[in-house]
Order: C-alpha cells, then structure tokens, then sequence
C-alpha cells in the first residue's frame, strides 16, 4: 500500500478549464468504494480523488488505497472539499432487525471531528437512521432519469437546496403476491437495487445512471445524480468564499 502523500504527488495540479480558464476544484472522496458518488462530484466540475481501505478496482477516477482516518492534515489540505461515506452497517434498519448493529464500525463521530479541523466545505453521507447532523434527504423521485428511491442522507458545513420529494411509485416486483406484479418492467419502472433485488443488473444500472458497476457494488452506490446535484452547489459556495475572501478594502485617500 503506498502513502498516500506519495501517489498523491504524482497527479498534475489543479488546471484552468472551461471557458474564462475556471479553476477546477478537487475533491477528496473517503470510503469511496467503487465511486457512485465521485462520478457526480466529477460531472460538477471536480477532479475527484478516492480513498477506501479496500482495493476498489471500478472506481474510475484516481485513487488510493488508505485508511480515511489516517490521513495526514497536509494531505487532506491539498483539497478544496472532502465527501466521506463512512459505512452505514451499523445504522442501517436491517442491522436493528437483525440486532447486530454493533458488529459494525461506527464512525460518522470521527470522522466529522476530521473533516471539521480541516476547516474545508465537507459532506457527510448515510442511511436514513444515522446520526448526521441537520441532514438533507435526497431520493430518486428527485431526479428525472432515475428510477430508484434510495434514501440518502447528506450532512454539509454549506447551504444545500433540496428539490421537491416525489410521491414514491410502485416499484417493479418478482413477489407474485403483489398486487402489481406482472404490471410493471424493470427496464421502465422504478426498480429496487438491493441485496435481494427486483430486477436484473442491466435495469439496476439503468435506474441509477451507473453503468460500470457490479451488483454488489450498485447495492450500496450513491446515484450519481444526488451528488451532482449537492456538487454544483458547492462549486458556487466555494467560488463565492473565494470571491469573499480574495475582496481587498480599498485605501481612503
């Protein structure tokens, strides 16, 4: 495993794109697995660099195989914004049905302690449960082009503006017990991409905007959509705290 500072310093720096040479911002990805949400930071505008202590041969853009937590403050300052996605086990409601919440790790508290003392815009995301601080929810219904609910929560240092919460529709079934079974496609319909699963990975992937993962990896991705969506925002928080921050007083004569 290399350190990270190391492999890091072989990427270019930040370059001008875009028209009027914008600045393009990175972003540091932790516990990004195989990069749903990376992909929609990088269709904002953000050259993204993931790091998970898992090999994660998907993920499609840099990255470096680390624990997120040890992570130097020099390392973590050589970015614009942080997203982490610790894992969200011990939160979720199958974990409470199973009562086995404590098998898994909790670290939404250190690792929003890091991400504060950097002093950078960051997101924090998790499952419905988990204890983020004044979060928004995104869903699918959000999102035109995405067939799957997948609630997501989003805790951020930064306003984000929460577009309208779609009633939730029947999604495709294989339960013959259903009463829409047999009335829906899961190349049409909304679909649930889950460890049990309605649907066939090609619709899974379709419904998501996800097109190079594996099944076990679209379980858990964040759609791409979602943190476009909050990506684009930080973008203009960043480049107003930018402006504000670049603002001189004049001399008075």
């Amino acid at each position: 495993m290399r350190h990270p500072a190391a492999l890091f310093e072989t990427s270019p720096n930040p370059t001008p794109s875009g028209k009027g040479g914008d600045k393009k911002y990175k972003l540091l990805d932790l516990f990004c697995c195989a990069g749903g949400a990376a992909k929609g930071y990088q269709d904002a505008g953000f050259e993204v660099v993931g790091v998970d202590i898992d090999p994660q041969p998907n993920f499609p853009y840099r990255f470096i195989q680390s624990d997120a937590l040890s992570l130097s403050s020099e390392f973590l300052g050589r970015f614009d914004a942080i997203h982490a996605s610790p894992p969200c086990q011990a939160y979720s409601d199958l974990a409470k049905r199973n009562r086995n919440a404590d098998a898994w790790p909790r670290l939404i508290d250190p690792v929003r302690d890091m991400l504060i003392k950097t002093g950078l815009p960051y997101i924090i995301e998790n499952v419905e449960g988990a204890p983020l601080q004044n979060p928004v929810i995104l869903c699918g219904t959000m999102f035109p082009g995405l067939r799957v609910l997948r609630h997501r929560l989003f805790e951020t240092n930064f306003s984000v503006i929460v577009p309208p919460h779609g009633r939730h529709p029947k999604v495709h079934t294989f339960d013959k017990r259903k009463s829409h079974y047999g009335k829906t496609n899961d190349m049409v319909d909304f679909v649930q991409v889950t460890g049990g699963g309605n649907c066939t990975i090609m619709a899974a992937r379709e419904a998501m905007g996800i097109s190079w993962m594996k099944k076990s990896e679209l379980n858990e991705a964040i759609p791409p959509a979602y943190t476009k969506y909050i990506g684009m925002q930080l973008k203009a928080h960043i480049v107003q705290t930018t402006a504000t921050h670049d603002v001189k007083p004049k001399k008075i004569a």
